[in-house]
């Protein structure tokens, strides 16, 4: 396993995937054993040991929806500029092998929220809501004694006292319930603490409050709010660079020029747009232009937020992550190819290429992760959980309530330390036509272990194999040249749809 200091050079070797992931044999790739999660304790030096007694760090989690794998400038984007982003990774560390819990909102953030994978999920459909009973992240972090908020998209449960995000252990929430509420960059009215209320600046279809600054600058009252008596996890959750296609002028103004551009119809005659306008039914001359404005917007809107930290002297002891949802989308005007928005890697959305789930991942805490770190070991949004539970001083609760990640607490603590030898695995049921229909099609599946990438098209298709080291655009099926990992991964694949049929029920 490598590590190498964060420049924009290592960077660029990152993104031509040049000894990207420890190499793994034959013999491991085909062991059917399954590897318990790893503790902090079992790998931990004497120096890691003392850390993990360190106070509990402040958790802030930025979550950006259907932002791909090149859209910031540390990911190699040679146009678009994040430098408040780039910053925070040169920090702390990147993990440059990323990933999320699917290639589509709603089960990547359940994902996320439960610390499981797909196989574990009881639909892996973009149909899946939180489910009555279930165990989320800000449930353990709350039982552990911190305060707990969401600022944003919620999008996973929307049935009131059962599946909101207050019944879902946050103590305070503001932001968008639904998803296709969601979708609007100007929404008429937003939740508080599960109240509905309006936003002035909307009414009647006016544009004067943007969404992604609203939530903002929630997260930034509640931030002056803290002082460092009690521990604290927010999740700012983002609802771009999604669509609908939307940013402040000033954001947007510096991009126009800069793509290719296909200017987007929506619902503007004579003939609107094939690509769901009904969803997103304003028309965008330069619609690679707005999007680039929209990440320039974000990472202006992280940038507030960090300097919060560090006036509320709050910076040190906060373990900041940020990553994606999913891959970048095609809706809406949306052009993944035109803006480079996977950077090397092939697919977007709804794919479960690398280019739908490859995601950045970053992770900062000044008193504790060394800087300029970038880790290539494969991890995934279900090991979050398992993860904060360590550090909150809750080991092993993200287990007991069915996750089935592994905790990243070593890999934080000690630029020293491994993970255990898995396999990834991610399951996609794509919809058919409309993707809001709910009519399931083909069931898709994809696992990674090591540099094999394996991805199976259909439940009864052939399973095709790429090594990522030398192949991180997965061009070439090496399946017949290495049948029997082909072959393992085909038995895997079938346990894992055997696994997720029981949670289903």
């Amino acid at each position: 396993m490598t590590r190498k200091p964060l420049t924009l050079l290592a960077v660029s070797s990152v993104l031509a995937m040049s000894a990207c992931a420890a190499n793994t044999s034959i013999a491991s790739t085909t062991d059917d054993t399954a590897t318990p999660p790893i503790s902090i304790a079992s790998t931990a030096t004497p120096a890691t040991q003392a850390q993990t007694a360190a106070p509990r760090p402040n958790v802030l989690l930025i979550l950006f929806d259907d932002m791909g794998y090149g859209q910031l400038g540390i990911t190699g984007h040679k146009i678009i500029k994040t430098p408040n982003i780039d910053k925070l990774a040169r920090e702390g560390m990147l993990f440059a092998n990323g990933y999320a819990g699917s290639t589509v909102c709603s089960p990547s953030r359940i994902s996320l929220m439960t610390g499981r994978d797909s196989s574990r999920l009881h639909s892996t459909a973009n149909t899946i809501s939180l489910r009555p009973g279930d165990r989320t992240l800000a449930h353990l972090l709350s039982d552990a004694g911190y305060k707990t908020a969401l600022f944003g998209k919620f999008g996973i449960g929307t049935t009131f006292g059962q599946t909101d995000p207050m019944t879902m252990g946050f103590q305070e929430w503001k932001g968008l319930l639904h998803n296709i509420q969601a979708h609007r960059q100007f929404p008429m009215f937003m939740f508080e603490n599960n109240k509905m209320v309006p936003v002035p600046g909307n009414r009647a279809g006016a544009r004067g409050g943007y969404a992604q600054r609203l939530f903002t600058d929630d997260a930034l009252e509640y931030l002056d709010q803290q002082d460092g008596k009690q521990p604290f996890f927010a999740l700012v959750s983002y609802t771009s660079p999604h669509s609908e296609m939307a940013a402040p002028e000033k954001f947007v103004a510096p991009y126009r020029g800069k793509f290719t551009e296909t200017p987007y119809n929506g619902l503007k005659g004579p003939t609107p747009d094939s690509q769901f306008p009904d969803y997103y039914p304003l028309a965008i001359d330069e619609p690679n232009a707005v999007q680039a404005g929209m990440i320039a917007a974000l990472d202006s809107y992280v940038g507030e937020l960090v300097a919060k930290l560090e006036a509320q002297g709050l910076k040190d002891n906060t373990l900041i992550l940020i990553t994606s949802d999913n891959g970048p989308h095609s809706e809406g005007g949306g052009d993944p190819l035109g803006i480079a928005a996977a950077g090397p890697f092939r697919g977007g959305k709804r794919d479960l290429t690398e280019g739908g789930i490859h995601m950045p991942f970053i992770a900062t805490w000044p008193s504790v992760i060394k800087s300029g770190r970038v880790e290539d070991a494969p991890v995934m949004f279900a090991d979050l959980m398992p993860t904060l539970g360590d550090l909150a001083g809750r080991p092993g609760a993200a287990e007991s309530s069915g996750a089935n990640g592994v905790s990243l607490a070593p890999l934080l603590l000690n630029d020293n330390a491994s993970l255990p030898e898995r396999m990834l695995y991610w399951a996609f049921s794509r919809q058919l036509g409309d993707p809001n229909s709910g009519v399931i099609g083909v069931t898709q599946q994809a696992g990674r272990i090591g540099k094999w990438k394996a991805l199976r098209s259909n439940t009864d298709a052939a399973v095709e194999l790429y090594d990522l080291t030398k192949d991180p655009g997965e061009a070439n099926d090496v399946a017949t040249q290495y049948p029997k990992i082909a072959a393992d991964f085909a038995k895997r694949f079938d346990a894992e749809l055997e696994e997720q049929a029981r949670y289903a029920q």
